[in-house]
C-alpha cells in the first residue's frame, strides 16, 4: 500500500511538472508585447544583453543562496551549462535569425519544427528516457498541429530548390541547439536545484552576449525625453522579469520533474499563446487551419499529461566525457 501511494504521488508530481513546463513556455508567447517597442530603440542582441544585465541583480543573489550546488559541479556539468547558456539562448537565436535573413522564410520555419524530434532523440540516447504508450502517435499529431499553426493548409515552399540551401542548415542547427538545451537542462536538474540552473543560464550567457554586441558594433541610442526613456526602461524590465526570469523559473521548476522528451511537447504551448497574442493584441486573423492546429497541440498535451509515465531512474547516465 505504501509503495502504491508513493507511485501515485510520483505520477502526480510528474503531471504537475509537465504543466509547469507548459506554463513557463507559454510566457514566452507574450514577449512580442514588450519587444515591439524596444526594437524601435535597440537591436535584438542589445535587448537580450540589457535583459541579462538587469537579471544579474536577481541571478547573482539566487546563485549565492544556492551556492552549495556548485560544490558538486564537474566538467560535464560545465559543458551542459555552457550548452544551454550559449547554445540554446544565444547561438540558436543567431542561427535562426540568419536563416530567416538569407533563406526562404517558410522553409526555415518548417525546419525549426524539428526541435522536438532532436530533443526526443537526445533524451533517449543521453538520458535513457523511457516513453509512455502511444507517444510516437502523440508526437506526430503535435507536429501536425504546429504545421497548421504556422502554414495552415498551404505547402510551405515552391520547389525543392528552396529546401536545399544554406539557410536550411542554419535552421536545422538552431533546432538541434534548442532541442539539446531541453535535454541538457533536464540533465543539470538531476544534480542541481532549478533556481541554480536558472541563475547559471543568465550569468554564463552574459560574456557571450557582450562579445556579440561588441562584434555587431551597432550604435546605442535612447529617446531624447525622460518620459520616453522611462517607458523604454519599464518595457525592458517587464520583458526581463516576465517572459525572461519568471518563465524560466517556472519552466525549470517543471522540467526538474518531467522527462525532456515530454517537456519538448509541453513547450508547444509557446506558439499557441503567441497565436492568441497576435489575435488579441496585434489584430491578426486566426484561420480555421490555425484553430485546428491549436486544438491538436493542446489535445496532445492533455493526453500526454494524463498518461502513466514510466518511473525515471534516480541517476542519469553522464552525457559528456568526464575528465
Amino acid at each position: 500500500m505504501v509503495q502504491s501511494d508513493q507511485s501515485l504521488n510520483k505520477q502526480k508530481v510528474m503531471k504537475q511538472g509537465f504543466w509547469f513546463v507548459a506554463i513557463g513556455a507559454a510566457f514566452w508567447g507574450i514577449n512580442p508585447i514588450f519587444r515591439m517597442l524596444l526594437l524601435d530603440t535597440f537591436t535584438s542582441a542589445q535587448i537580450v544583453l540589457l535583459e541579462h544585465v538587469l537579471l544579474l541583480v536577481i541571478a547573482v543573489p539566487l546563485l549565492w543562496a544556492n551556492r552549495a550546488d556548485l560544490k558538486s559541479v564537474k566538467f560535464k556539468h560545465l559543458g551542459a551549462i555552457i550548452f544551454i547558456a550559449w547554445g540554446g539562448s544565444a547561438l540558436a537565436t543567431i542561427l535562426f535569425t540568419l536563416g530567416l535573413t538569407y533563406g526562404e522564410i517558410n522553409v526555415v520555419l518548417l525546419l525549426q519544427q524539428l526541435q522536438p524530434l532532436f530533443a526526443i532523440f537526445l533524451a533517449r540516447i543521453i538520458l535513457k528516457e523511457a516513453l509512455p504508450r502511444h507517444f510516437s502517435t502523440a508526437v506526430i499529431i503535435a507536429l501536425m498541429g504546429t504545421y497548421l499553426l504556422t502554414f495552415g493548409f498551404h505547402f510551405p515552399f515552391g520547389s525543392m530548390g528552396d529546401f536545399f540551401q544554406a539557410a536550411s542548415l542554419l535552421s536545422i542547427a538552431a533546432a538541434a541547439l534548442w532541442g539539446g538545451s531541453t535535454v541538457m537542462g533536464r540533465y543539470l536538474l538531476n544534480d542541481m536545484k532549478y533556481e541554480t540552473v536558472t541563475a547559471l543560464r543568465f550569468i554564463v550567457a552574459l560574456p557571450l552576449l557582450i562579445m556579440i554586441v561588441a562584434f555587431q558594433g551597432a550604435a546605442w541610442s535612447l529617446p531624447a525625453t525622460t518620459g520616453a526613456s522611462a517607458i523604454i526602461f519599464i518595457n525592458l524590465a517587464a520583458s526581463a522579469l516576465i517572459p525572461g526570469l519568471l518563465s524560466i523559473l517556472i519552466y525549470y521548476r517543471g522540467l526538474a520533474n518531467t522527462k525532456a522528451s515530454l517537456a519538448t511537447i509541453a513547450e508547444l504551448s509557446f506558439p499557441t499563446v503567441a497565436l492568441i497574442i497576435n489575435w488579441l493584441v496585434f489584430n491578426e486573423v486566426v484561420s480555421v487551419a490555425q484553430f485546428i492546429g491549436f486544438l491538436l497541440i493542446w489535445s496532445t498535451m492533455y493526453f500526454l499529461s494524463i498518461q502513466k509515465q514510466p518511473t525515471p531512474t534516480q541517476r542519469i547516465p553522464e552525457p559528456l566525457t568526464s575528465p
